[in-house]
């Protein structure tokens, strides 16, 4: 995950384009075309042994006969070649390489091996990068730069595109051009050997030209940079993201039903979704999902209203609004009061408006206006049908005017050929979004609803919830690391329970019974009524084969449970081993039957799912999944996408279930699944949850092939980072003020708010070299980081029985993880006590564990306190006046 030197691949002033050939259909000819005839103004040498020029350039045999080294080079030769070229590259100082030629991995083992030794040699010349290989090559319109084979040539736009297809580039750039879309940037993937989606994303986060994104993506190949890259850049702006291969199925074997229900594709919804990527399924979507979420803000909520000349179209928009999940504004009083003033008697009186076939211009307006005044709607679509009497143009007028005097989306649905189409360019031309059929319209809102809720999920704070996490982790581990290998990797019901209880989640206690006397003894021992279940590690789900018998309230029943179990072991399952049978209270009530497990997706790695539970869980299919760690709002999130939703609220005077218990239990599941790399399977199913709380009836665990047989790493398994606990620590103010330095997390809002609420304006203008209201949106930037890239570190201590933040120290990185901006603040009763010099250290101590080369930091030349502590550890100090500050700069050494 790396932006160093790509400035250089993208912003070059001198490029060498090796194998320019002067035939039509070289590659390297092609490129060389593009890039003298593109606009570009900087220096262009063809490379090819065998001609002293190609189209009129002057040619060179080599990269060392250029008279300087290049910022670029791009190689168009046969693969073969390319070792030994960027070897030459490498020797003449160039840092900056595109390798369009193909004959790599893609073609099978050998080409892999060639794609190995180009990386090796590569990784020999410091700072280098490589694009490719087996690309198209990259475009950056504003520059006049084509460095592709592409013929086309895009106009300069806001909208950047980054492509693991370099033959859908070709066809979305024509697309675009006709649709009148201009780029910042289209880039060629390829095989990634080096520069990754990460870090092309990275990098045009940074870019102002860039306002929005288009993914087309086929595989992640570094998920835990991609997923830290596009939260970084979808916080800002948006991006919107075709997926191919959306029915491809996992490779590993499924075996539980969470490996089931959790499809390959699945997943993929579920990363885009936490990152805060907008999906789209149709590939004509991806232009009109862009140029909407491009245009607008966003709106509050989904709630859309209709205005329309036409009853028909108007139902055809509300089927595909609550087909997609929208919501029909309700008008409220004021505006039927307003409409039925300005309208004809016979108008629909409702969402959707019909201002009937015979309306003029003018009556459009005034429904439009009274429409958008209304506070319970947010967004409008205008629906326009051609008529005897219908203006298009001069209605369109009347929309492109309001939709300038409002904030909120205002879509347009121009429906017909001929008769509409100066109306619907007159509304193109204004930047007002239209469309030919409603259900294009109510899709592109969709997707522009659903930008705005999943940037919304990525600044939002959790509700704090009372839960102490007393987690046995020593228990849990000795728990797994007994597990035999001649026992496949899978745990028993009994082992799985126990560590399910070592993280707090209650379970019901079996007993293990060899033979059906010991069942008999144990159901005596627990009392009845009790279940009975067949124990053998070979059997996934062990209704298929019979072995639970639930409901069982005496001996002769225990007796008849246990021959049953057997018998439909040996006949459903004769290759499986029966160690008996578990014996466990029969637990019943209110309860619901959930699912709840996770696995390890081959590229996001771990994935949790709750859905509907019990012996119909993979009939149902009612399963939602994400990416740990979880936190009470991701949890919620979860269960609300559930169609049995309401059930858990309560339904028909059955009552609701322990909610808060529930979202305790997901999160403690998804403590214990961040903090087991060696488990490749977790299942409980049921998870019966009811009004007093939630057990786990059954569970069931399955480690990885090898785990035993390696070192894991502590989070390797996850594409999220999650909350450092390992960097809390306890320490002591000068007064004897017991403090916690501790990472700062979502929940923190409220304390944040509260300490710069506080805050003196010489405090605040210190730190933030400015006054300001804080906000909640402001709040959130503060509280929600990424721990992969940036770090905050708070003081926390109970001041008069309340919990109180007294400062924080900050390190932002960024995604080289190079060098960090530092960055303190405490609040006006704590200075003086040693707190800055607190938070400084431990914050540097954390830039070397991060083996960070320099930090950086700026603060107020007033500032003494925070100035001596700089100048004590180390820091070179440089005033600058003019622009107010002093600068303060360590080198770590690293």
């Amino acid at each position: 995950m790396s932006v160093r030197n790509l400035s250089g691949l993208f912003a070059p002033e001198r490029i060498a384009v090796i194998g320019a050939g002067p035939d039509a259909g070289n590659v390297g000819g092609i490129v060389l075309e593009n890039l003298a005839g593109g606009g570009f103004t900087g220096i262009v040498h063809p490379i090819h042994p065998h001609h002293r020029a190609v189209h009129g350039i002057e040619a060179h045999r080599n990269i060392a006969a250029l008279p300087a080294p290049p910022d670029l080079a791009v190689i168009c030769t046969p693969a073969a070649t390319v070792p030994g070229l960027v070897q030459e590259c490498g020797d003449a100082g160039v840092r900056s390489v595109v390798v369009i030629s193909a004959g790599f991995r893609e073609v099978g083992p050998g080409g892999a091996a060639l794609e190995r030794h180009v990386a090796e040699v590569a990784a020999g010349f410091e700072g280098m990068r490589v694009l490719g290989p087996n690309c198209l090559g990259y475009l950056v319109p504003g520059l006049g730069l084509n460095a592709s084979f592409a013929r086309a040539q895009p106009r300069a736009g806001n909208v950047g595109l980054i492509s693991q297809s370099g033959a859908l580039i070709t066809s979305v750039l024509d697309w675009a051009e006709e649709l009148g879309i201009g780029f910042s940037a289209v880039v060629s993937a390829g095989n990634m050997l080096d520069v990754d989606l990460a870090d092309l994303i990275d990098h045009l986060a940074d870019d102002p030209a860039t306002q929005s994104l288009i993914l087309y993506v086929e595989s992640v190949t570094n998920p835990r940079a991609f997923m830290s890259a596009a939260r970084a850049f979808a916080r800002t702006k948006p991006i919107v993201a075709y997926k191919s291969g959306r029915y491809v199925q996992s490779a590993q074997a499924a075996v539980s039903h969470t490996g089931a229900l959790a499809g390959a594709d699945d997943v993929y919804d579920a990363a885009f979704r936490r990152a805060g990527i907008v999906r789209v399924h149709e590939i004509d979507e991806i232009f009109e999902a862009t140029a909407l979420i491009g245009r607008h803000r966003g709106p509050r909520g989904d709630r859309v209203a209709i205005v329309t000349n036409a009853g028909g179209p108007g139902v055809m928009c509300v089927d595909a609004l609550i087909e997609r999940g929208g919501v029909l504004a309700t008008l409220d009083e004021m505006t039927i009061a307003a409409l039925n003033g300005s309208l004809p008697s016979h108008w629909s009186h409702a969402n959707p408006v019909d201002v009937l076939g015979d309306a003029p211009p003018e009556r459009f307006g005034d429904a439009v206006r009274a429409v958008l005044q209304d506070g319970a709607v947010d967004a409008l679509l205008v629906v326009l049908t051609p008529q005897a009497m219908t203006e298009a143009t001069a209605t369109a007028d009347v929309v492109i005017a309001a939709a300038a005097s409002t904030r909120k989306p205002v879509l347009a649905v121009w429906m017909g050929g001929a008769a509409v189409r100066d109306g619907r360019e007159h509304l193109e031309r204004a930047g007002v979004p239209t469309y030919r059929t409603p259900e294009k319209a109510v899709g592109a809102f969709m997707h522009l609803a659903s930008y705005v809720h999943r940037r919304e999920m990525l600044y939002e704070t959790p509700r704090a919830i009372p839960v102490t996490f007393d987690l046995d982790r020593a228990r849990a581990r000795a728990l797994i690391s007994c597990t035999a290998p001649e026992e496949g990797g899978v745990l028993s019901e009994p082992a799985s329970k126990a560590l399910l209880d070592a993280y707090g989640i209650a379970v019901t206690s079996p007993r293990g019974a060899p033979t059906v006397d010991d069942a008999v003894r144990a159901a005596h021992d627990m009392g009845y009524p009790v279940v009975l279940k067949v124990d053998s590690p070979e059997v996934t789900h062990k209704s298929d084969v019979g072995g639970v018998v639930t409901g069982i309230v005496d001996e002769a029943g225990v007796r008849a449970a246990f021959a049953s179990i057997a018998a439909g072991l040996a006949e459903g399952a004769p290759e499986a081993q029966m160690a008996g049978v578990t014996v466990q209270e029969m637990v019943g009530g209110n309860g619901r039957e959930l699912i709840l497990g996770a696995r390890v997706d081959p590229t996001f790695g771990a994935v949790i799912m709750v859905g509907a539970g019990g012996v119909n869980a993979e009939i149902l299919g009612d399963t939602v999944l994400e990416l740990p760690p979880l936190n009470e709002r991701l949890a919620r999130g979860m269960l609300e996408r559930l169609t049995i939703w309401p059930l858990l609220q309560g339904y028909r005077g059955r009552p609701g279930v322990d909610l808060d218990g529930l979202l305790e239990v997901l999160m403690r599941f998804s403590y214990l699944v961040a903090d087991h790399p060696e488990i490749a399977e977790i299942e409980i199913n049921p998870l019966l949850a009811g009004p007093d709380g939630s057990v786990a009836l059954d569970a069931r665990v399955v480690l990885s092939e090898g785990a035993a047989d390696r070192p894991l790493l502590p989070f390797e398994h996850l594409a999220i980072r999650p909350y450092p606990e390992e960097l809390t620590t306890q320490e002591q103010l000068r007064d004897g003020t017991p403090v916690t330095l501790r990472p700062i997390k979502p929940e923190d809002e409220p304390l944040w708010l509260d300490m710069l609420k506080a805050a003196s304006e010489d405090s605040l203008r210190s730190r933030f070299r400015s006054l300001f209201k804080p906000i909640h949106q402001m709040a959130t930037r503060y509280c929600f980081i990424d721990y992969d890239r940036e770090m905050a570190i708070v003081a926390e201590a109970q001041v008069e029985g309340a919990t109180r933040l007294l400062g924080v120290g900050r390190l932002a990185a960024g995604p080289d993880l190079v060098e960090a901006e530092y960055a303190a603040f405490v609040s006006d009763p704590w200075q003086g006590q040693g707190l800055s010099s607190l938070l400084t250290d431990r914050c540097l101590q954390i830039a070397r564990m991060w083996n960070l080369q320099r930090v950086w930091a700026e603060t107020d030349p007033t500032n003494r306190r925070m100035l001596a502590v700089f100048e004590h550890r180390g820091f070179t100090l440089t005033p600058r006046p003019e622009e107010g500050v002093v600068a303060a700069t360590l080198s770590l050494g690293n």
